[in-house]
């Protein structure tokens, strides 16, 4: 019984496992509900100096976020925890990130975004991303729907989980870069 389970922790915690998206910082492109398969394999081959770049823009995170942001801890029947939050990445360490008139722009080049939604965005000053960090933001764009590196900052390496590119529910398929 014991030496079944060995294989289930190693592939769940080395290989992938399953998320569920809860809230609408993502939409349009995933709702609340929406089951994904989280690949952590991408992360792991990186750290043994494996496999090609990781994350690249536009893929989709799962991670913590930062632990000095004050949308880090949840509290519930007195345990306190970091949930896993899921965003696309924008901005890649030593990029200069910026929101302008409501559009992202990286390293001076407006993003070409058709997977974000519309609405008003709040403009953000030019921010440098720093070695082992990530700029990640919800698609669903419009003012106050999505917490991401426009409220708590950047996002460190060390906290991404992987990358979530696989929808296993409702409607299963790749998810959009």
């Amino acid at each position: 019984m014991l030496g079944g389970l060995l294989p289930v922790y190693l592939l769940t915690t080395f290989g992938l496992t399953v998320a569920r998206v809860d809230g609408d910082s993502m939409q349009p492109t995933l709702t609340s509900g929406d089951a994904l398969l989280l690949l952590k394999y991408p992360r792991w081959l990186r750290v043994w100096g494996l496999g090609g770049p990781y994350p690249r823009r536009g893929d989709l995170v799962v991670f913590k976020a930062p632990a000095d942001s004050g949308y880090a801890y949840e509290t519930a029947y007195g345990l306190r925890w970091r949930p896993y939050n899921i965003k696309r990445v924008l901005g890649l360490p030593g990029d200069t990130v910026a929101v302008q008139d409501g559009r992202v722009v990286v390293n001076g080049r407006v993003l070409a975004e058709s997977y974000a939604s519309e609405g008003f965005v709040q403009d953000q000053p030019a921010v440098q991303v720093p070695p082992g960090k990530l700029w990640v933001m919800g698609d669903n764009r419009r003012l106050g729907e999505s917490l991401d590196s426009r409220a708590y900052g950047v996002v460190s390496l060390r906290d991404v989980a992987g990358p979530a590119n696989l929808r296993l529910w409702p409607a299963p398929g790749l998810l959009p870069r």
